[in-house]
């Protein structure tokens, strides 16, 4: 064990229990992280694709930590834990909570509930070794607890009450982006390091507590689940998106919830380059699109990492704009000073509702610089194209897993744009889930240009500009002296009067891509920090000389 760790031990029973517990099953004891940072997960990262062994790993999450434990495919959670005297405690103590809490005035918002929390626990309990003195307590409406009991018993009812109750350490880990539950199965989660589900310790010990669970869980976001409405979507207060399919009616299994996490700051470009889902050349492609107010949108199937590109190349859009941004669920984060993030309302009276297509109406009396679209489903993209049309431009994503099937959706039932319009967007940038050395890893896999409708063949002319290599998990360049729109939009709004400079420029950003990356600029808000210094006295600007 190492000193870091055998440190941290001392200080919590909870933690030594477990490490003493593991090292009768393994001499291999995890390597512990304080708190990890992006590039010790980076390198974590790197060293299991070629070693999963190395990603054996215990770091901090909340009051309580986390034991990866990659050559087992296992994420535990790693709590303090009550005995059965202890939950009996738990429950006096909760009861007396509930009694107080009439008496207390209306909260608004997490943090007053915690607090509230925080002080009918304190009214209702006192600290003692004493056991003669507990019985007398007793008398008075009080429970007495060890020190150690104290630390238990307010952390369980913060996390049952106001928290996420037995997913709480996962809904903290800043580093899971799913959570899935079956049933009374173990849940899985999906870890940025790994990119593939993990087994947790985690599960709910019967059917009952899970409804019960999913009921209270779902009326707090304001969607109630039931019988009669047995599937929800909604939003939690941190922002993650959740599905829940509840009663066995319909998921034979049992009730079930999938929540999709979002990290409180987004990934950035130069830290999707380090994962190797962008190239340099890539990033430096869409900054020059995106600066010049090309039309973008970012195609792939469900879990492609979308919503993670979109907000990562947003800040190449200058920070000056005015960027307008319409979804079902908040989840685009421009860093811009001035954003109008909207929202539909799809719940209360018909004549109450506010649709994306009533966004987008909105948006083009908005007069924004950019127009940002969660996701196009349905009618709202043949506004996000009227809007295009009007000179405004739009970037969104869309669920297409090709060029040719992006056409075809967009010109088919429900949306119906026309085929002479659809060339109005400029790049299409494609993203997949893809299998790289058996580990599953989201990769960008191709953006095409579009060049212009052909009345000859009654369709629209595109051009391959990035291709990802498979073979080599590499993204080749193909536009080098190819590229439509570098050439014939981009050169001539940056004002080059010969458009092939073009290149240099997308040389010079390339390496400034390099570099930050090797400097350490990771951060989303670093890296707009850069791009914002560059904008305002180019390389005089940057934290870093080219």
């Amino acid at each position: 064990m190492d000193d870091p760790l055998r440190a941290e031990a001392d200080k919590n029973p909870h933690l030594k229990k477990y490490l003493r517990d593991l090292s009768r099953t393994t001499t291999h004891l995890p390597k512990f992280y304080e708190k990890m940072s992006i590039k010790e997960l980076n390198e974590i990262r790197t060293a299991a694709v070629k070693d999963p062994a190395a990603a054996n790993v215990i770091y901090r999450v909340g009051s309580g930590y986390v034991h990866i434990d990659a050559p087992h495919n296992r994420y535990i959670s790693i709590e303090m834990s009550l005995t059965e005297k202890e939950k009996e405690k738990m429950k006096r103590v909760r009861d007396l909570i509930l009694e107080k809490a009439s008496e207390e005035k209306s909260i608004d918002g997490e943090q007053e509930l915690v607090e509230m929390l925080h002080k009918l626990f304190d009214k209702s309990v006192i600290k003692t070794n004493s056991s003669g003195f507990a019985a007398r307590l007793r008398a008075m409406g009080k429970v007495a607890l060890s020190p150690q009991e104290y630390r238990a018993l307010r952390y369980f009812i913060r996390r049952d009450i106001a928290g996420y109750g037995p997913i709480e350490p996962l809904i903290l880990d800043p580093y899971i982006e799913d959570i899935h539950s079956v049933g009374t199965d173990l849940v899985h989660v999906a870890h940025k390091a790994f990119q593939y589900a993990l087994e947790t310790n985690v599960q709910f010990p019967d059917d009952e507590t899970l409804n019960d669970y999913l009921i209270s869980l779902s009326e707090r976001i304001g969607r109630p689940v039931s019988a009669a409405r047995p599937i929800i979507d909604g939003t939690l207060p941190d922002g993650s998106r959740i599905n829940v399919i509840y009663s066995d009616d319909i998921s034979k299994k049992g009730s079930s919830f999938t929540i999709r996490k979002f990290s409180a700051e987004p990934i950035s470009a130069v830290q999707l380059y380090k994962f190797g889902t962008f190239s340099p050349e890539l990033v430096a492609y869409l900054w020059l699109c995106l600066e010049h107010k090309m039309n973008m949108m970012v195609a792939g199937e469900t879990a492609s990492g979308k919503t993670t590109t979109l907000n990562a190349i947003i800040p190449f859009i200058d920070h000056r704009a005015k960027i307008y941004s319409a979804e079902d669920t908040p989840e685009v984060k421009p860093p811009h000073s001035s954003w109008q993030r909207c929202v539909t309302r799809e719940s209360g009276p018909e004549e109450s509702r506010v649709t994306m297509f009533d966004l987008l109406r909105a948006a083009l009396r908005s007069r924004p610089d950019y127009i940002v679209i969660g996701e196009i489903r349905g009618e709202e993209g043949r506004v996000a194209y009227q809007a295009m049309q009007t000179g405004i431009p739009v970037m969104a994503t869309f669920h297409a897993a090709s060029a040719t099937k992006f056409i075809q959706r967009f010109t088919g039932d429900p949306i119906r744009v026309p085929m002479t319009f659809i060339d109005n967007l400029n790049v299409l940038l494609l993203q997949s889930a893809v299998n790289v050395n058996g580990r599953f890893l989201r990769r960008v896999t191709a953006v095409e240009e579009f060049i212009g409708f052909s009345a000859e063949t009654n369709g629209v002319l595109t051009r391959n500009v990035f291709k990802w290599d498979p073979r080599t998990d590499k993204m080749l360049f193909r536009g080098m002296n190819n590229s439509y729109i570098l050439e014939e939009k981009v050169a001539l709004l940056h004002g080059f009067s010969n458009k092939k400079d073009i290149y240099g420029e997308l040389n010079r950003r390339a390496k400034i891509v390099t570099r930050a990356a090797e400097e350490g600029i990771l951060g989303y808000q670093q890296v707009n920090d850069m791009l914002r210094g560059f904008t305002e006295k180019k390389e005089e600007g940057l934290p870093f000389a080219v």
